[in-house]
């Protein structure tokens, strides 16, 4: 059996649910089986611990997402609504299913505070942070006393990993909305209003929390490495680079630039010797993918036995293949496509022209496509079909019935190539602790896998600016759930300055509001909690 333990550990009798999209994100998850009894046992502790990472690819308790966790709009996981946050607006993807998959107002940049995708990823997200609060409620020292030490220790490290993964949501709470209420495992579970965090006490907090979990030498800490699909040391560093590289976004104030930190997390990584660059650059996304633990640092985990999921990599995989096209599905490892999307016309082009292009990351299906749009948007003859994402195993078979069960393919969240090119940026940036020449290294070192170690690929100093890392990073990361962040770090999201097509709403693109680097809080919780406003909304 592919995949790691805890996702085998994942168990049907913990049905902890939120009930529908609840105003009171504190609350206490209301559970067939309490609490008090789940962790009466400290075997329950690891079974738990899965239901937290599994949050963000599983709807529910049932196979696909039946018997669901939450009551949402769209009645799916948050993967696949956090895949579409960062990637309907941008110039990577083309959406088919507008208004049948509610994805109209997402991809022309128009959105409100009752669109149906924001709405459900921030209660994905508040779900998951209540699971993680309520793990870390009971691993206080008095509650853990009547277990083994050795007992006490696993669960200590257990402990840490939930805070890892409350770090991680709050990280995507920050990075998609910049506020959120403040709940933590000391807020009362009920009868209480919380405070509400903004840009700068989500990244306080984050911080906080992520530099202790890598401090060394503390029971509090995490593991130096663990299993595939669970938080370590490197994991934290990463996710500490990421926030550091969009500090000043974060903080709303250029004067506030942790791009010498970034590179110094940054470096935490990529000078461990566990880690390095996958020769092969599709196998990082085919059903094998798990066994990319050189590279691959964190990933959301599908499997088509333990995990069955239409999120994930299933909606890569499945999305990405056209079903009126002349695409054959078993090709990637699938029974049938779902035509869900196609690469806008810009993302490709930055690959140059593909019939002569040497990059072996330009995975595109062009037969029959033209790849810029004439007309409408949701044309499946328009735009090329993605081929990065496949259910086919290292032997070239297909690792389930992907009509069936959905697909084997996990989802990477981060990887080693993005801290390399985080680095990069960083020095670029100002940051000092790596030098111009060590940071365009890094880069060539990717160019260099992504043509086959052709030394023509490498790029030289002259080449080696911010703009050509922001193209870089989307050869290189498209369809990784990205694309959003790094525009809005570069200050092309809304702007004039980058256009694309039906960017806005229009064919040849334009400017919108600034408001929407921001995604809005829903007008359910702002009725609930007065503490958050969306003044631009």
């Amino acid at each position: 059996m592919k995949k790691h333990n805890i996702i085998k550990t994942f168990f049907m009798c913990m049905a902890v649910m939120l009930g529908a999209c609840t105003d009171d994100l504190d609350q206490m998850p209301v559970a067939e089986t309490t609490f008090r009894n789940v962790y009466a046992e400290a075997a329950n502790y690891k079974r738990v611990l899965a239901k937290i990472y599994a949050s963000y690819v599983l709807a529910g308790q049932g196979q696909g997402g039946d018997n669901g966790d939450l009551t949402t709009i769209n009645g799916q996981d948050f993967s696949r609504g956090y895949f579409n946050l960062q990637e309907a607006a941008t110039d990577e993807v083309a959406n088919t299913w507008l208004s049948g998959n509610n994805l109209t107002d997402l991809t022309y940049i128009s959105w409100n505070a009752k669109d149906s995708w924001v709405s459900d990823s921030y209660y994905w997200l508040f779900f998951n942070i209540a699971l993680c609060n309520e793990f870390i409620r009971h691993c206080s020292d008095d509650e853990l006393s009547k277990f083994t030490p050795a007992e006490q220790s696993e669960i200590r490290t257990f402990c840490a990993e939930a805070r890892f993964m409350r770090a991680f949501s709050y990280w995507m709470v920050l990075d998609l909305y910049r506020q959120g209420p403040n709940v933590d495992e000391n807020t009362p579970v009920s009868g209480y209003i919380p405070e509400a965090y903004d840009g700068i006490g989500l990244f306080d907090f984050i911080e906080r929390e992520l530099t202790d979990l890598v401090a060394g030498g503390s029971s509090a800490s995490l593991p130096d490495s663990n299993e595939y699909g669970r938080a370590s040391k490197p994991v934290a560093w990463a996710l500490l680079a990421r926030l550091y590289l969009n500090s000043a976004v974060y903080r709303g104030s250029v004067d506030t630039q942790y791009y010498t930190e970034c590179i110094e997390a940054c470096k935490q990584v990529i000078n461990n010797t566990s880690y390095y660059l996958e020769p092969d650059y599709a196998k990082l996304f085919n059903a094998d993918n798990h066994k990319r633990t050189h590279e691959i640092l964190f990933a959301m985990v599908c499997d088509a036995t333990t995990s069955v999921t239409w999120g994930g990599g299933t909606y890569l995989v499945c999305g990405s293949c056209g079903n009126s096209s002349t695409q054959d599905p078993a090709k990637y490892g699938l029974t049938n496509g779902w035509g869900m999307f196609r690469a806008r016309g810009e993302m490709v082009d930055k690959f140059g022209d593909l019939t002569t292009s040497a990059d072996t990351r330009a995975m595109f299906y062009t037969d029959g496509q033209a790849q810029y749009f004439t007309g409408p948007i949701d044309n499946q003859s328009e735009g090329y079909f993605f081929e990065k994402f496949s259910n086919l195993n290292d032997e070239g078979v297909a690792a389930s019935n992907s009509a069936a069960t959905g697909c084997s393919t996990d989802y990477p969240l981060l990887r080693l190539a993005d801290v390399y090119l985080m680095a990069a940026e960083a020095q670029l940036r100002g940051g000092t602790g790596l030098s111009r020449t060590e940071a365009l290294g890094l880069v060539n070192q990717i160019r260099l896998r992504a043509y086959n170690q052709d030394p023509s690929g490498m790029i030289s100093d002259a080449d080696f600016t911010l703009d050509f890392i922001l193209d870089e990073r989307a050869r290189e990361l498209y369809l990784e759930s990205v694309r959003r962040t790094d525009l809005v770090r570069f200050g092309y999201f809304t702007t004039d300055k980058y256009l694309w097509q039906w960017k806005g709403g229009i064919l040849n693109g334009r400017a919108v509001n600034d408001k929407f680097n921001i995604y809005p809080i829903p007008d359910t919780d702002l009725t609930a909690n007065p503490n958050l406003h969306n003044p631009q909304y």
